[in-house]
């Protein structure tokens, strides 16, 4: 497909070269790792493989068919997605069951297809050292699943569910996957007249108890990922965000086992940013790995355009590094070209533009840390809660009438200045000092 490109290079910030890394320099070394050991990037198989440019409004504008059909086109798919990753230095890939391999009519078939295609998939990581980062199961794309998947009001569709991620997870350990991912598409309601929401919560919570034993029991032992998203396609979505997340999985004692694969557009959809998303996971306990992209702000639903905002990505890479950075995840690009953006050089342009982000992300991160002013306001604005009264009420010493004793004869007590614009004047400093 991209005989005329070898692999893409990196020639430096100065490079007009649109088929070359910028900034994008896998093996230097920042922070004391390699660069592409910080942001461990992935290529979604449903966008790069499989999507045509179609919207709500328009068919396909670009053929992705390759003149083949059923496994003849998976296969031709899979030697596409190596070749791409081997040009562009991509080490992991990500994909749902039927991004892969075609559905049969029963779950046996779609399960045969599965392990066939699992098999090709692995005879070409053992050539080329790729791995996916994650695997998952769609569970929102059939009608079987128009009300759910494991909230579904019909059990039979529970057990389809059931079978789909056992298929998923057997996958995930051949392949050697350290991760496997439930995104909940449409595990949620649109109205409350027809659904009975504890039941749901009960069964969702079982189901996802159900496949961490397995899994842990066949010998899988990455991480199950949590995807938040609070909308689009279900109105009323169980899984809306990071603390709607954290709580369910607390209720049904699942945090040992799981994390957060958090993703830039769903959390814009959310009434978040990204970095807030990120560090919610953090401070929770939850940090696992991220669904690289951006959203337009003018379009009220999930455009997951390939990530180009260097205030973003800066600000995303601030948050990895501060949780310590991946362990088992890392940044999967679920994004696709843009619906005039119809070539397969366009793919390779849009990895290009969004891998060079986010490692200039990294290194503006990595500058910001260094530059301790961020850090030193912060815990100089907090500084009363690490002696005298501040630091008596957090080790427990205090009790609601100590507090109030202490308070009582309190005069001009004023907060210092958040210094908000002067903090964001520092990230442009850090961004474009030297222009």
């Amino acid at each position: 497909m991209y005989d005329e490109i070898k692999r893409i290079p990196f020639e430096g910030a100065k490079s007009k070269n649109p088929f070359a890394f910028r900034y994008y320099d896998k093996d230097r070394v920042i922070a004391g790792k390699k660069m592409s050991d910080h942001l461990r990037f992935a290529m979604s198989w449903w966008h790069t493989c499989n999507a045509g440019g179609t919207d709500m409004f328009g068919g396909e504008t670009i053929d992705k068919s390759f003149g083949l059909s059923g496994m003849e086109l998976a296969r031709a798919k899979v030697d596409f997605a190596f070749e791409l990753m081997q040009k562009l230095g991509i080490e992991f890939y990500c994909f749902h069951d039927v991004d892969v391999a075609p559905e049969g009519e029963t779950l046996a078939e779609s399960v045969k297809n599965l392990e066939e295609i699992v098999d090709y998939l692995l005879k070409k990581q053992n050539e080329t050292g790729i791995k996916p980062l994650w695997v998952t199961a769609n569970m929102f794309g059939s009608k079987t699943f128009m009300a759910g998947a494991a909230t579904s009001p019909n059990a039979d569709v529970f057990a389809i569910a059931a079978g789909k991620v056992k298929a998923g997870i057997d996958a995930a350990i051949k392949l050697g996957a350290p991760g496997y991912v439930f995104w909940g598409g449409r595990e949620g309601y649109d109205t409350l007249i027809n659904t009975d929401v504890a039941l749901e919560l009960d069964n969702l919570g079982k189901f996802l108890t159900l496949a961490r034993d397995y899994g842990r029991a066949k010998g899988f032992k990455g991480d199950f990922y949590i995807e938040p998203k609070p909308k689009e396609p279900t109105k009323h979505q169980y899984d809306f965000d990071v603390a709607t997340c954290a709580n369910f999985l607390r209720t049904y004692g699942l945090t040992d086992d799981f994390k957060m694969n958090v993703e830039a557009n769903h959390a814009t959809l959310a009434g978040h940013t990204f970095q807030h998303e990120l560090r919610m996971a953090a401070v929770n306990g939850l940090f696992g790995s991220i669904d690289a992209n951006q959203g337009d702000m003018l379009l009220g639903w999930d455009t997951d355009q390939f990530p180009t905002n260097v205030y973003d990505t800066t600000l995303c890479m601030y948050e990895v590094i501060k949780a310590g950075g991946f362990t088992n995840g890392g940044l999967n690009f679920d994004a696709k070209a843009r619906r005039q953006s119809n070539t397969f050089e366009d793919i390779l342009l849009c990895y290009i533009a969004g891998m060079d982000a986010f490692a200039l992300g990294l290194i503006k991160a990595c500058e910001l840390i260094n530059d301790g002013r961020i850090d030193r306001f912060i815990a100089e604005r907090y500084a009363s809660y690490n002696d005298g009264i501040g630091r008596s009420m957090r080790e427990g010493r205090e009790t609601l009438e100590s507090l109030a004793a202490y308070a009582a004869e309190l005069k001009g007590v004023v907060p210092q200045s958040g210094r908000q614009e002067y903090l964001e004047s520092v990230v442009n400093d850090v961004l474009f000092s030297g222009v």
